[in-house]
């Protein structure tokens, strides 16, 4: 499977053209970093170094925390880093960024990504969705951004959702549907396409992240049942059998679960509030994204790789690593801004990231 877009025509001249001014622009200043930097054209190497690494630094920091060397605040926010690191190499490696030609040590690295960050789905299913992404976003059928609440009113129901892609399923299911059927009896989607997405539904979250959000659940429901008991002094006690089970859930929690929560919420308020959602012209790439890198936003950016100040050069230039569009983003920064790429549209969040300032009916 390849990702084409270039098939997509718009009806902005002026767009078409400023998003190819800055394609070009970017596509140098990658080519100059990687003639700077020669080490930088081992892509496979280097992707496989950060893959290792991270995944030494989240088995460390775990390690230490349940030898009481470190304590809870500090696993979290280590393993919330390193975890955001492997997010970005399965982004990269969704687009074939990292032995294509191998396989095994390709679909190795996807493996071990999904399972050390396993409150995600199938990161094999995610590719179908990503790569739809690309082709539709901001419309109704780009289902991998309304799965993260883009376009959604801001409100009790996104907060908890914004971290929570097992419970946001639930809640928004019947709308996304509606969306999709629609969308097939118009023709902008396949019926082919909307048995895919069906299908990603049912099966995209076996075993590891179903099984995940189950013990989550089961975790805040015990400790949510012996709050209530110890403020209305209900003198309640769990079995036996269920407090033993949490020698092993709150270790998990504590290295696993709740870090991966926690960077998830970081990257999905940066990116459901980065992208438009509703108003845009299908394909027109200068609609889609804005950049959102003003300093109130680092406590996110910091979870989730600087992902708001760079994502939307991803949208231009689609075929370049994570890295290296942190070493261009200056660079990359300044023709956008000359073309007229929105920068931190904070008021797109209060219009439910409509790209225009007119009211629309939000679900």
């Amino acid at each position: 499977m390849e990702l084409v877009i270039d098939d997509i025509k718009i009806k902005s001249k002026e767009d078409e053209q400023k998003t190819r001014i800055i394609r070009k622009e970017v596509q140098l200043a990658s080519k100059a970093i990687r003639a700077k930097y020669p080490i930088l054209q081992h892509q496979n190497a280097i992707g496989f170094f950060i893959f290792s690494f991270s995944i030494f630094m989240i088995v460390l920091s775990a390690v230490l925390y349940l030898q009481g060397k470190i304590g809870v605040v500090l696993v979290v926010l280590s393993v919330a880093f390193w975890t955001s690191l492997l997010h970005e190499l399965e982004h990269d490696l969704i687009h074939y960024m990292y032995f294509k030609k191998n396989k095994f040590m390709h679909n190795l690295m996807m493996l071990g990504v999904w399972i050390f960050r396993p409150m995600t789905i199938n990161p094999w299913f995610r590719r179908v969705l990503h790569f739809h992404h690309h082709r539709t976003s901001g419309t109704k059928t780009d289902v991998e951004e309304r799965g993260v609440t883009n376009g959604e009113k801001w409100g009790f129901k996104r907060l908890i959702t914004t971290a929570d892609i097992l419970l946001g399923g639930v809640l928004r299911g019947y709308y996304v549907r509606k969306d999709i059927i629609e969308a097939v009896k118009n023709g902008e989607l396949s019926r082919e396409q909307a048995l895919e997405f069906k299908k990603i539904k049912m099966y995209g979250m076996m075993p590891f992240t179903m099984a995940l959000y189950f013990v989550w659940y089961f975790f805040l429901a015990h400790y949510a049942v012996q709050f209530i008991s110890d403020i209305f002094k209900l003198g309640y006690q769990s079995p036996a059998i269920i407090e033993a089970q949490f020698t092993w859930i709150n270790p998990l929690v504590a290295i696993l679960i709740f870090p991966n929560l926690f960077r998830m919420f970081s990257l999905h308020f940066i990116t459901s509030n980065m992208h438009y959602y509703g108003d845009v012209e299908l394909g027109n790439v200068m609609q889609q994204t804005q950049v959102l890198n003003k300093w109130y936003f680092l406590p996110f950016q910091l979870f989730c790789f600087n992902f708001g100040s760079t994502h939307a050069i991803h949208h231009f230039v689609v075929n370049e690593t994570f890295y290296v569009r942190q070493l261009t983003a200056s660079k990359a920064h300044k023709v956008m801004k000359e073309q007229g790429v929105r920068f931190n549209d904070v008021a797109s969040i209060k219009r439910a990231n409509r790209f225009y300032e007119s009211e629309l009916k939000v679900a």
